[in-house]
């Protein structure tokens, strides 16, 4: 009998403790889920993620869109610089150009004048040509060069002994001068009655001046440089 009761003990404590583990057990599980305020937070928060998320985007493709704008903006402004580097350089006299314009040739008194008598100064001097390219250049010259040294602000035109000097370099007769402009005014300001054609004519130089369809003036090669000017700072 005893045995029975002891059993019967037994039997419900292994029931109660059973029991009680499983209501731990579900209870640990109910401490480990995540409360329902709790989520309603985590779900807003998500929401708010993701709508940045996508406001970051329309950034990003907006300033993706700006680089692109800035790229174009900056191939754009390399042209114009090339543009207006190159238009610099046609107006500087650093590459060749062609054209309308005249030839005009100065030669001196052919050989065996200085023995009958032919004065010094029948021999073409740089004040003679210096003459001829100004009054070119008065007339609308574009582009001039003596014996193929272009003629620049900064050239010179200096008599060397028998010889003239341009642009440092020594020139010998005959001096071809081409200048590209109109031609039919060019011509006529050099040969307009008792003008230079005329006056160096009288002096025993031989003057050729014809009209070309197509003047060749090249560019200027020698060094530019300024040891002492610069910009005024404003």
């Amino acid at each position: 009998m005893k045995r029975e009761v002891y059993v019967s003990i037994v039997l419900v404590a292994v029931a109660l403790g059973l029991l009680m583990a499983f209501q731990f057990r579900a209870a640990s599980s109910t401490d480990k889920g995540v409360p329902y305020d709790r989520l309603q937070e985590l779900t807003i928060e998500k929401k708010q993620l993701e709508r940045d998320i996508e406001q970051l985007k329309e950034e990003a493709a907006d300033l993706t869109d700006k680089l692109e704008e800035a790229g174009k903006g900056y191939e754009e402004a390399v042209l114009a610089l090339e543009k207006e580097l190159s238009k610099v350089r046609l107006y500087a006299g650093l590459v060749p150009v062609c054209g309308p314009g005249v030839e005009v040739i100065l030669d001196n008194p052919p050989a065996g004048s200085a023995a009958k008598g032919v004065p010094l100064l029948s021999y073409v001097r740089d004040e003679d040509l210096l003459k001829v390219v100004n009054e070119l250049r008065g007339a609308g010259a574009e582009a001039i060069s003596v014996n193929g040294q272009r003629i620049l602000a900064t050239s010179e035109i200096r008599q060397a002994g028998g010889h003239i000097n341009v642009n440092t370099v020594r020139l010998s007769p005959p001096y071809t001068v081409a200048a590209i402009g109109n031609p039919s005014k060019l011509k006529s300001s050099l040969e307009i009655k008792g003008g230079l054609v005329d006056y160096l004519s009288d002096l025993g130089i031989v003057v050729k001046v014809q009209e070309r369809d197509e003047a060749v003036v090249p560019a200027y090669s020698g060094p530019l440089r300024f040891d002492y000017a610069r910009p005024v700072e404003k």
